[in-house]
């Protein structure tokens, strides 16, 4: 089985001078270097005894230098275990005992988080004594605690801990099959070039970013540029300023195009964007008109998720098109309604399909049936094209009076509303029923309030649909990704909603 590996030493004997990576630290690498980068790396991790088979955590944020360590773990036959900084200590601390990795990697140069990190690795009962990797690439804090760890599997390229603050952890194993697949699928679904330039601000711990952006880049030889965080006003400027491809979640656009009416603009106006895709929440028909004026290109919607690297279903609409499925199925993979389920539960099967839960067969079981189909726990439909509908997830189905009430249809009819940037719908159980309790984020300023948001949506849902209780606010917990947290939002406005 060839490595991830292999993308980066194609790119270094056909293009070795173009550019691969840069980042905001200012670093300009081009394959040749990359690849320097990665082995001068890979001699450091295996000086301190990592082998094949062995986990490499990395704690980061988006760089140049991560990704000098993800193709120097995959170098030498490692997984890489790659951790947003942001995560707490508790949260780090147990997914570093349950992945019980050789080695501990820092983005310490652009991360502040990551640097608070490595200070407690350094302070914690272990006395650690960190070192420090570093080149024309960035640099790195690598942290060696664990002289023996248990083998693993040495096909996997990476695992990935889903989104969540309690329980187990949870790793998704993705092999380097899975991993290329989802690359290449990527990269073909774009149509990436070497004259691309795309912008990497989904991150890189996270599958959407490490594979639909990163990877994908690399497979098709199209430079990308790292920047650690989502930070509108950068975002905004960047986008100006020559990229061409630009993938993001829709919370993203939403404050992305809040930014511009703030500044009196209606429309990006770049001469460069070409393809603008939104994955990880579903789209309205207005919010994506919206959006579609404002960049000036169609937005491809996606589906996926990290237990089938990223890609399963993606449109290749032209801009104007009212479709707001995710689209049909990629080349290669299946997909299927499992209609026994209330509302009917998407499976999928194919090539880029985990290889199971780390150390937990029993979840693994759950999801992953003798044939390969992967429960997705999401519900959808299936129109007569072939295109896949998502109507929510099947835990956070709102069963209210006896009536299915989908979230996102909810949130769809909120979002239309000019003064709301975006919405989440959870519910609540109450009196032996649900209740529907709508979030909203509007801008710093406005004066919207429940009983307009009330009045707006009279009109628009059923009234078994509509929010029992609203909460306003300028912003919503989310993940590094841009995309809401949505377990922790009756927890976060406990207050409002007594």
């Amino acid at each position: 089985m060839d490595s991830v590996y292999s993308l980066l030493a194609h790119q270094v004997a056909t293009r070795p001078d173009a550019l691969a990576v840069e980042d905001s630290t200012g670093a300009h690498l081009t394959y040749a270097q990359l690849s320097a980068a990665a082995d001068e790396i890979a001699e450091v991790l295996k000086t301190n005894g990592i082998v094949s088979g062995d986990r490499v955590m990395i704690v980061s944020e988006n760089c140049a230098a991560k990704v000098a360590a993800l193709f120097a773990t995959w170098r030498l036959g490692a997984t890489a275990v790659p951790i947003n900084a942001r995560q707490t200590p508790a949260e780090l601390a147990r997914v570093d005992a349950h992945a019980e990795p050789k080695a501990v990697f820092f983005t310490t140069q652009v991360s502040a988080d990551a640097i608070n990190h490595d200070k407690n690795t350094q302070n914690s009962e272990a006395h650690i004594e960190p070192g420090t990797v570093s080149g024309v690439w960035g640099r790195l804090s690598l942290h060696c605690p664990r002289g023996d760890s248990f083998p693993g599997d040495k096909d996997v390229a990476i695992l990935l801990y889903t989104t969540g603050t309690t329980g187990d952890p949870k790793g998704v194993m993705l092999t380097h099959s899975n991993v290329r697949f989802g690359g290449r699928t990527s990269a073909e679904l774009r149509g990436m070039t070497h004259d691309d330039l795309i912008y990497g601000v989904l991150p890189t711990t996270h599958v959407f970013g490490l594979c639909s952006v990163v990877v994908a880049a690399i497979h098709a030889g199209a430079p990308v540029r790292l920047v650690p965080r989502f930070v509108v006003a950068d975002v905004f400027d960047a986008l100006r300023d020559g990229i061409t491809l630009f993938s993001a979640v829709p919370q993203m656009h939403a404050l992305l195009m809040a930014h511009a009416k703030s500044l009196g603009e209606t429309a990006l106006g770049s001469d460069t964007l070409r393809y603008v895709s939104s994955g990880a929440a579903p789209l309205d028909p207005t919010w994506k008109r919206e959006a579609e004026a404002f960049y000036g290109v169609a937005i491809q919607n996606g589906y996926g998720m990290t237990e089938s690297t990223a890609g399963t279903a993606a449109t290749r609409n032209r801009i104007g098109d009212p479709d707001t499925s995710v689209g049909p199925a990629l080349p290669g993979i299946e997909i299927a309604i499992d209609d026994t389920v209330p509302g009917g539960e998407v499976l999928t099967r194919g090539p880029h399909v985990m290889k199971g839960y780390f150390r937990n067969p029993d979840e693994t079981a759950k999801v992953l049936d003798d044939d390969g189909w992967l429960r997705t726990g999401d519900l959808g439909q299936i129109d007569a094209e072939g295109k896949l509908h998502i109507l929510g997830r099947a835990k956070e189905l709102i069963i209210h009076g006896g009536f299915n009430v989908f979230p996102p249809e909810v949130e769809a009819a909120l979002n239309d509303h000019p003064d709301v940037v975006q919405a989440a719908v959870v519910g609540r159980s109450k009196d032996g029923d649900e209740e529907v309790l709508a979030f909203v984020q509007v801008p710093v300023g406005s004066v919207l309030s429940e009983g307009e948001l009330r009045a707006f949506v009279k009109d628009r849902l059923a009234g078994y649909k509509r929010p029992a209780r609203y909460v306003l606010a300028t912003a919503l917990p989310a993940a590094p990704t841009g995309k809401i947290l949505k377990h922790k939002l009756i927890e976060t406005f406990a207050n409002q909603l007594i």
